[in-house]
């Protein structure tokens, strides 16, 4: 029996789950992290606390799972980075996330290379991705030390390897979408060209030893999180999508071993690397999901999250929100864009604005799967979908409602560890006859979510929705 100790370490929170074949938990510990949101769309986390939390959460699990593990797994943010020196692992400066926004101008500086640049990475050229935000680093931060994605020092403070991994690099603007290596002309365009960049590894494939848990432990099967979410909801096939409704929503489909660009506004990346073959994913971000339901229990407008199907109307009067708190991405990319309410009167109570909230994010994640359908030539049929925001019935009920597909809810909130720890076993068996089917868990949805809208109705309030964009 192999057992797994995947550690999925994300915005708000980092999870570990040891987890054996046949899908069983057998230990489970959380610890929060809290990002930094300031004005001027400033987000930072401390290394120092990301690193206790990994740590800590770790060991918990193991704790209540009173067992040994064969490997430790990590999926990470994808695009969050920091300066960290080398020698010592010392951090040399925050750790910018990905939702942090002050890289804008360096993205405009670049505008005249925009194309290109998506031609040879599948990106769009803005600071949600890796390297604007350390070209930013370098030059108002630090220029000691490396550059890199969270993930790389999670793993030296783990090893001493000096890695990241192909889904993670395929995030970064500076890598190549069809050899998945560093781009020497990307680099010099961000000025990173005398940058120490770590090896790219695969999904497949251990990159050294930890005694952090106890013991000698190997660490492998590394992946950003939202293709982990992609691998353990069992996307394998293209066609097949999904979408992680977390500090963010992230829709992603599986479209195979062929990295076709999208000519909709939409990012193409590394799936993940198994046995020597890439797969490919395409993927649209809404930036605010939870993020911007913690917005409302700020306000006071609810409690918690768990509150949101109490506390919304059952109709928005007429109000609309765009929940663009942190500027909207796919497929409008337009960092500076702020949240808007409108539709607004005397009448307007805070549960109407509650149900504009929710309904703004089912409209974002709906134009998303429009536009996947549109690059796939064909229309998802299903999505499956997973994260803490699934609990809430009016949010999945007006996801539904407004891509006129059924939803099929993962049936717990452990999609991601999940799927990180297929890669695992899948790095701890290295046979060539192994495949990733053969590792995933096979699962039942919890839920299934049908459109009670009719077609008419959905389009006519997404015409609404996206008039109020401006």
């Amino acid at each position: 029996m192999t057992r797994v100790l995947a550690i999925d370490q994300g915005t708000s929170g980092t999870k570990a789950v040891v987890v054996d074949d046949d899908g069983r938990i057998c230990g489970l510990a959380e610890q929060p992290v809290t990002p930094d949101y300031r004005a001027e769309g400033i987000v930072e986390q401390d290394p120092q606390a990301l690193l206790d939390s990994v740590l800590a959460a770790g060991r918990a699990a193991l704790a209540e799972a009173g067992v040994d593990v064969d490997i430790v797994t990590l999926a990470n943010q994808g695009e969050t980075v920091l300066a960290w020196d080398p020698d010592t692992g010392a951090p040399l400066s925050k750790m910018i996330v990905w939702q942090d926004r002050r890289a804008e101008d360096i993205c405009r500086e670049l505008a005249a290379h925009a194309e290109r640049l998506a031609d040879k990475t599948g990106l769009v050229l803005d600071p949600y991705f890796s390297a604007p935000k350390m070209a930013w680093l370098r030059r108002h931060v630090t220029r000691e030390g490396v550059v890199t994605t969270s993930d790389s020092w999670l793993i030296h403070q783990l090893t001493g390897a000096f890695v990241t991994d192909v889904t993670t690099a395929s995030r970064s603007a500076i890598c190549g979408l069809d050899d998945l290596a560093w781009d020497r002309e990307l680099l010099d365009r961000f000025g990173l060209a005398d940058e120490r960049l770590p090896e790219i590894v695969a999904c497949d494939e251990i990159v050294g030893l930890t005694h952090a848990f106890g013991g000698s432990v190997p660490v492998g099967g590394l992946v950003v999180d939202q293709q982990a979410a992609l691998v353990g909801e069992n996307c394998l096939v293209p066609g097949e999508a999904k979408c992680t409704f977390g500090t963010g929503a992230f829709v992603l489909a599986n479209i195979g071993e062929t990295p076709t660009r999208s000519t909709r506004g939409l990012t193409t990346s590394a799936a993940w690397r198994v046995r020597d073959r890439n797969q490919y994913c395409v993927d649209g971000q809404v930036y605010t999901a939870a993020s911007a339901v913690r917005w409302l229990a700020e306000l006071g407008w609810i409690d918690t999250a768990a509150d949101l199907d109490q506390a919304a109307a059952e109709t928005s009067q007429g109000a609309f929100c765009v929940p663009a708190f942190a500027g909207l991405a796919a497929p409008w990319w337009r960092p500076e864009a702020r949240a808007r309410f409108t539709g607004m009167s005397l009448a307007t109570k805070p549960g109407h604005l509650v149900l504009a909230v929710l309904e703004g994010i089912a409209a974002q994640v709906a134009e998303l799967t429009d536009l996947i359908g549109t690059d796939a030539g064909q229309p998802l049929e299903r999505l499956r979908v997973d994260g803490g925001l699934t609990q809430s019935q009016r949010l999945m009920q007006a996801v539904a409602d407004l891509t006129q597909i059924p939803l099929d809810v993962y049936p717990h909130a452990h999609a991601t560890p999940m799927g990180a720890a297929a890669l695992a076993r899948m790095a701890l068996d290295p046979h060539d006859e192994t495949r990733l089917v053969d590792t995933v868990i096979d699962w039942q949805p919890s839920a299934v979510y049908e459109p009670g809208w009719s077609a008419d109705r959905a389009a006519a309030f997404r015409d609404d929705w996206r008039a109020q964009i401006g």
